[in-house]
């Protein structure tokens, strides 16, 4: 098992970098590359293992949603030690499954607002000051220019802006503020590049919290992705569900359905209020762990 002293802590840059390391340093035929640099010269990394057909699990896109991280390592750590012990996990042997599959993880979609979420505006370099400004840093989901990543790509953008404006979020902001235009901020155009230039099958965005699993954009409904997320909603008592107001367009999710017509899916894990504690983290993962690795190899 991963290091308990990092694994149960809240996950910034240094627990989240040990983890990460522990992992390589585990399992050698893990790779890694990064995919982008955010506003503050913090590296995006992605995780990959495996061959064959591509499936993308993207995580902590807000800065309070960071056991959505913690879950997902947890997961990679066990699923990676099946595999290289030739054991079974969930009933399926692994080493056997992943010779037609290739996992790829972004563990911290958005770095910097994970950093200010937990260690405050100081941990934002230049953007210490603006942060400051706008207020309510430790209840921070956006990136360290204010913009919300998951409200920043192109798919239903305009619509959602408007909605914003008329919310009164018409500048930078904790969160819900969808930027200037489409894949304005380095996050975005990082998880928007990978995509364009890989031929995923599925991609899960994973944020905290309501147990929820939404699965459709508007009349975008790729073949399959409805029975599939019954399936998935089975495996974790999740429920499936379209979100509405302003959590509908300018995300990640949405915005792969109606780019590339292949299943994505928002899962939105624990209950509770963000940040949900590091206590829930064992509950969450042991209810998920069994849907997560179906998730990869259906």
């Amino acid at each position: 098992m991963l290091n308990q002293k990092y694994l149960y802590a809240p996950n910034d840059e240094h627990n989240r970098n040990y983890l990460i390391g522990e992992l390589f340093s585990k399992y050698p035929f893990l790779k890694k590359v990064c995919i982008g640099v955010s506003h503050c010269g913090r590296e995006i990394p992605m995780l990959s293992f495996g061959t064959g057909k591509k499936v993308l699990f993207a995580c902590a896109f807000h800065g309070m949603e960071w056991l959505t991280t913690l879950v997902i390592l947890r997961f990679l750590d066990e699923l990676l030690e099946s595999i290289s012990k030739k054991n079974f996990f969930c009933g399926i042997r692994t080493e056997n499954a992943f010779h037609n599959r290739t996992l790829c993880v972004v563990p911290c979609v958005n770095p910097d607002g994970v950093e200010i979420s937990i260690n405050g505006a100081e941990s934002a370099g230049e953007y210490c000051d603006s942060i400051k400004a706008i207020g309510s840093e430790k209840r921070w989901q956006a990136n360290a220019a204010g913009v919300d990543i998951n409200h920043n790509f192109n798919a239903g953008w305009k619509a959602l802006k408007a909605l914003e404006i008329k919310n009164g979020i018409n500048a930078p902001a904790p969160t819900r503020f969808g930027g200037k235009f489409p894949e304005s901020e380095p996050e975005s155009r990082a998880m928007a590049r990978l995509c364009r230039n890989n031929d995923f099958i599925r991609a899960f965005a994973f944020h905290s919290q309501g147990e929820e699993i939404y699965w459709s954009f508007g009349k975008y409904m790729p073949e399959n992705a409805r029975l599939q997320g019954e399936l998935l909603a089975e495996l974790s008592g999740y429920t499936m569900s379209e979100p509405d107001g302003l959590a509908v367009g300018g995300g990640f999710k949405d915005w792969f359905v109606e780019t590339f017509n292949c299943p994505a899916f928002t899962i939105e894990i624990g209950n509770g209020k963000n940040p949900l504690p590091i206590s829930d983290l064992e509950g969450i993962y042991e209810r998920l762990k069994q849907m997560l690795l179906i998730s990869i190899v259906m």
